[in-house]
């Protein structure tokens, strides 16, 4: 008796949400599109449900009832190396900030067309599929060394000096991204193309979000960069040789 090989194994997504109705409706269209779709109903489970889950993908209320889904996105990344895209009906540009700035990966209006979300979706798991990659031996186009700056594509780990950089997955994305152009200028749209796999659409604010965290982690000044430079009109240049 033989066995089949082509089963494909469903991804995982979690909703987080206290808004049954909401919740079932975008349930029950990514399930359509062959995901395995969970339902999370009350916020004060939530960060036990995702350690305990591991979902390749958490789509979770920024508007919760009781745990806010802010504070749950900043927990859950000391158990969950996911994607996690926030939910919102807020269109606040500060919420979006904090969101980013609380480790979300992505950040969506809950008003979005269903087949907005399921690209969003797409494009996040298509990059939680190369963070959890086996990691291969290492040769010198993975690692890159600038002064006491060091970056280590295959590890996905950087270093200044002796110390580790604690960074994000998606900053680490868009360090590597801008530190292996060195002394390119890469505009926003290139960069939000390849790091999210969609058009830039000129209001999504979150490369310019995780350019000003990453700047003091590298050993930037905020105020004055160095290593990292905004080209006003064009986008980012990051610095290989710093002149002293």
């Amino acid at each position: 008796m033989g066995y089949r090989t082509d089963i494909m194994i469903k991804k995982r997504i979690l909703i987080v949400d206290d808004n049954l109705e909401e919740a079932r409706m975008l349930r029950d269209y990514l399930a359509s599109n062959q995901y395995d779709v969970e339902l999370e109903l009350e916020s004060t489970q939530a960060l036990n449900r995702i350690k305990e889950l591991q979902p390749d993908l958490v789509l979770l209320e920024l508007e919760l009832k009781g745990e806010n889904g802010l504070t749950i996105c900043k927990l859950c990344r000391k158990d969950y190396r996911g994607g996690v895209i926030l939910m919102s009906n807020r269109t606040d540009e500060l919420d979006q900030v904090l969101g980013l700035d609380m480790g979300a990966d992505d950040y969506l209006l809950k008003s979005s067309a269903p087949r907005l979300i399921l690209a969003r979706c797409q494009a996040l798991l298509r990059r939680v599929d190369r963070w959890s990659l086996p990691k291969e031996p290492i040769n010198r186009d993975d690692r890159l060394v600038f002064g006491e700056l060091v970056i280590d594509n295959t590890m996905r780990e950087a270093w200044l000096g002796k110390n580790p950089i604690d960074l994000t997955s998606a900053e680490f994305d868009l360090l590597w991204l801008l530190s292996s152009h060195a002394g390119q200028i890469l505009t926003r749209e290139e960069i939000f193309s390849r790091l999210r796999g969609i058009e830039y659409d000129g209001q999504d604010r979150s490369v310019d979000v995780r350019v000003s965290r990453i700047r003091p982690k590298v050993g930037d000044d905020p105020d004055h960069p160095r290593r990292i430079k905004t080209v006003r009109s064009k986008g980012y240049l990051f610095v290989g040789d710093l002149k002293h």
